[in-house]
């Protein structure tokens, strides 16, 4: 009996493309790029001598240039991630980056392995676009959750900044200078926008929706309404902190229950296809007799279709908002 080492071949050169992705972005714009960087990105750019508008021009490009692109038909299906995960690198970049990415899966198939032409071309163009796809999942994921647990301290920063005297203006340029990044550059572009006559409201509303973020309405509608109407923004705040903290509680708390769960339906739904490629490589003859019968394809669709509606299932059982 052979076992054939292709599979993890493919596993592997997969693995290579994700990281040879991320190593790419962080030698093109540098540590400050990471998330939860102790010294934010926009206070880098300022450092280097970079002028408050340029780098401003350059942060609002970033942050408005994927969803713009929507109409490009392969980067259509990143746009909306790309936009949450804030990648600098440009639509044009990102697609040139899949064919680099394509290319290099194609090396590393033709040298680790004896596929054919035809479906080294195919798991190359798909290697190449799933890996900048999970790539930018990962990061607008692991973004959106850093701004979540990021945003109550940043609020409670801004009343205690409004309680000493501040300015609200004054105090988004506090929170852009303490708080670490992916927040503090937000908030910085929030700050110098209102600095050339943007209405703060309307930028904090902005950016909730960009990032589709419920805590981050709150605060924009908190803000706006305030303007409008007037009264104690400091009191609203931090009524506004302890209601974004107790949601951040229970959010972890339900994720916490529904771990399990979760890990279940994972395991569901990936066991019937490591034993369908574990019985073709210990045993490849092992459907010999049953292939060639009339209900073989029937079944596999079935068999296939209640795979995939196990999937969602699974994932709609466990994804409880809050």
């Amino acid at each position: 009996m052979v076992i054939s080492a292709e599979p993890l071949i493919y596993g592997l050169i997969f693995i290579a493309v994700l990281v040879l992705v991320e190593g790419i972005y962080l030698t093109v714009f540098g540590k400050s790029i990471s998330l939860n960087n102790r010294v934010n990105r926009r206070l880098e750019m300022l450092e280097k001598g970079v002028g408050r508008e340029q780098v401003l021009e350059q942060l609002r490009k970033e942050m408005g240039q994927h969803v713009k692109s929507r109409s490009i038909p392969i980067y259509s299906i990143l746009a909306t991630k790309a936009q949450k995960a804030n990648i600098a690198f440009t639509p044009a970049q990102l697609i040139m980056l899949m064919g680099v990415l394509g290319v290099v899966a194609f090396v590393g198939l033709t040298v680790g392995t004896g596929a054919s032409i035809a479906i080294r071309i195919a798991l190359s163009i798909m290697m190449g676009i799933g890996g900048v796809f999970v790539w930018i999942n990962n990061k607008a994921k692991k973004r959106l959750d850093l701004i979540e647990e990021q945003l109550p301290d940043a609020v409670e920063l801004m009343v205690r900044s409004l309680r000493v005297g501040h300015p609200f203006s004054s105090a988004l340029t506090i929170v852009s200078k303490e708080i670490p990044d992916p927040l503090a550059s937000e908030m910085g572009v929030i700050s110098d926008e209102s600095a050339y006559g943007r209405d703060v409201g309307e930028a904090l509303k902005g950016m909730a929706e960009r990032l589709e973020m419920q805590d981050m309405r709150f605060l924009a509608v908190a803000v706006t309404i305030q303007q409008t109407s007037g009264g104690n923004l400091a009191e609203i705040l931090d009524g506004l902190a302890k209601v974004i903290r107790a949601r951040f509680k229970l959010f972890r708390r339900v994720r916490a229950i529904t771990a399990e769960a979760k890990w279940s339906g994972m395991f569901l739904s990936v066991f019937p296809l490591g034993a369908l490629v574990a019985i073709n490589v210990i045993q490849p003859n092992y459907y010999d007799d049953v292939k060639e019968t009339a209900a073989f394809i029937p079944a596999c669709l079935v068999v296939a279709g209640f795979l995939v509606v196990n999937v969602f299932v699974m994932r709609s059982l466990v994804n409880i908002k809050v």
